[in-house]
């Protein structure tokens, strides 16, 4: 077994004398040049035959992969092209979305891969990562001891609340393997290291369970003291199996998401990124959209649609940047108001609150609209991660601009058809004056003689920039002041060039640089609060980067 503590994978992985040979080296996507292998390659590893003669270099590799991409119509048949290409040459497919990010993260991430989960079944080609199901209690080490590398990362989700989508069950696992392609790609941590997991508990989505084709168990889905105690030998199962692992919990519903992050927060190294990513990049947007707007963080009034995972994660994480500026831990949770399923979150509203929503309930009438909501409580921004597609309709925004010099709103829910609005109404309803951003792409909007290209508030900025940092210092937990400083760096790195066309986040075709940045940030903290035992390198920049993974093939003899 390879050494959990280092970036450079075994023998069998980077070339040598222990590759693979002929058919058995071709099979291997991590270690498959295709028609890259060069005649010496082709004579020592046998496979003079199995290739066609001619010998094409990546960068015709990739014009040929781009033809073929570009010439498929829709996007779902880009996403089935994408994960051929990764299953048979991982180097090929990671050149080609770390070079044209902007035109293949859509495809492989949201908002196409919430088309994919939907129709995962009937596209499923190839096994990729880990089922884990509610029958390998008890036997969980064994199972993931079946996963051919050394995992150092793992990305799992239980299917429960799939982006917008709700239950899809085993349909999910296209969120893991979306989410390590971010990683790769945008941080550069190496794909061998990389690990998707889906849990099967059951769904409790009928269409599921009667559909025949449906790949998960169809029964219901476990819940309470049975569902932990799974979880509980699954966590402690990745800590005997991959000792100093980071595990990434995905789309959880609500309840088993905070509970998880509770339980485990402060035993093993983990983190959520639907409660903490989100948060880290909103955080950052509305850091953004604070310089432009010349005003102080502290001194926002935010207004939440939707009180789950998200929204509370964001307005935790808000309440400690403001502390920050001086507020009481009081004064800055005032700063926050949500609207849920109920209406507006007040005290008294006569409901039994949850313990993340309780922090957040104020003193204020019952209001039960949202629009109604905004003109009472004139926010300065407006925040939708609610998952209800065009919440923030006409009179809503039009409320709002009328009240804001440069109002600002951030429509979050993926994928694009859960969108609160998009990016063309929020400008027009706001006569050109917002500062907008959203969780999928949305296409660049002419309005006014102005070209608005708007920002992306995506978590791809921060979680896998977070992951390596955390795992270049070998932290032994991930904690919120490091979700903050990314959000803070990130922000950093927002320049006049992104204001000037509309972006309250960096270009994604500098998330790499931006990534090494974060990252740094992140390793320093673990170095400054005491969370790593490894010494401190005298430069964790250049450290950083010698660790990073590059699309780049190898030379095998």
């Amino acid at each position: 077994m390879p050494n959990s503590r280092t970036y450079v994978p075994p023998i069998s992985a980077t070339g040598g004398s222990h590759l693979p040979r002929g058919a058995a080296l071709i099979n291997n996507s991590l270690l498959n040049k295709g028609t890259a292998f060069t005649d010496a390659e082709r004579d020592s590893l046998g496979l003079r035959g199995l290739l066609p003669p001619r010998i094409f270099p990546m960068e015709e590799q990739v014009k040929r992969a781009l033809g073929n991409l570009r010439r498929k119509g829709e996007p779902l048949d880009k996403y089935i092209f994408l994960a051929g290409l990764q299953q048979r040459n991982e180097t090929l497919f990671y050149r080609i979305l770390t070079d044209h990010l902007e035109e293949v993260m859509p495809l492989i991430y949201t908002p196409t891969v919430g088309q994919a989960c939907l129709e995962y079944g009937s596209i499923y080609r190839r096994p990729r990562g880990l089922f884990l199901s509610i029958e390998d209690r008890g036997n969980i080490r064994e199972v993931l001891r079946h996963w051919p590398q050394h995992a150092r990362l793992i990305v799992v989700t239980d299917g429960e609340r799939i982006l917008g989508l709700g239950d899809l069950g085993a349909l999910g696992m296209g969120i893991p393997i979306g989410k390590l392609a971010l990683y790769s790609a945008c941080a550069g941590v190496h794909p061998y290291y990389c690990l998707p997991i889906t849990i099967d508990v059951g769904t409790d989505n009928e269409k599921l369970l009667q559909d025949p084709l449906y790949i998960g168990a169809p029964r219901k889905r476990v819940r309470g003291e049975e569902y932990d105690a799974f979880m509980k030998e699954f966590v402690e199962a990745v800590q005997d199996v991959y000792p100093g692992c980071l595990l990434q919990f995905e789309d959880f519903g609500n309840h088993n998401a905070f509970n998880l992050l509770r339980t485990y927060r402060d035993k093993v190294c983990c983190f959520n990124d639907d409660i903490q990513g989100t948060a880290s990049v909103a955080l950052a947007g509305l850091i953004s959209a604070t310089r432009i707007t010349g005003t102080k963080l502290s001194a926002q009034k935010i207004l939440f649609l939707g009180a789950g995972e998200a929204g509370t994660g964001i307005a935790d994480l808000f309440t400690a940047a403001a502390m920050q500026e001086g507020l009481s831990e009081a004064d800055a949770r005032k700063c926050c108001w949500f609207v849920d399923s109920k209406g507006l979150l007040v005290k008294g509203r006569g409901d039994k609150l949850p313990s993340h929503k309780e922090p957040y309930a104020h003193d204020h009438p019952q209001i039960k609209d949202f629009a109604e909501a905004v003109a009472a409580i004139k926010p300065t921004a407006i925040i939708g991660v609610s998952g209800q597609a065009r919440a923030f309709d006409e009179k809503v925004v039009r409320t709002f601009a009328a009240q804001q010099k440069q109002p600002i709103i951030f429509s979050l829910s993926n994928p694009t058809s859960k969108s609160e609005c998009t990016a063309e109404e929020a400008y027009k309803w706001t006569e050109g004056r917002c500062l907008f951003a959203s969780g999928s792409p949305f296409p660049a909007v002419d309005f006014n003689g102005k070209r608005y290209q708007t920002g992306q508030g995506n978590n791809v900025y921060i979680f896998p920039a977070v992951g390596l940092g955390v795992m270049v210092s070998q932290a032994r937990i991930v904690t919120d002041s490091m979700f903050l400083i990314a959000a803070q760096t990130l922000a950093a790195e927002v320049r006049p060039e992104d204001v000037e066309v509309g972006r309250v986040y960096p270009s994604l075709s500098r998330i790499r640089e931006v990534s090494i940045k974060i990252a740094v940030a992140v390793a320093e903290l673990a170095w400054k609060e005491g969370l790593t035992s490894l010494p401190r390198p005298a430069d964790i920049a250049a450290d950083v980067r010698s660790k990073m993974f590059s699309p780049v093939y190898q030379t095998y003899v």
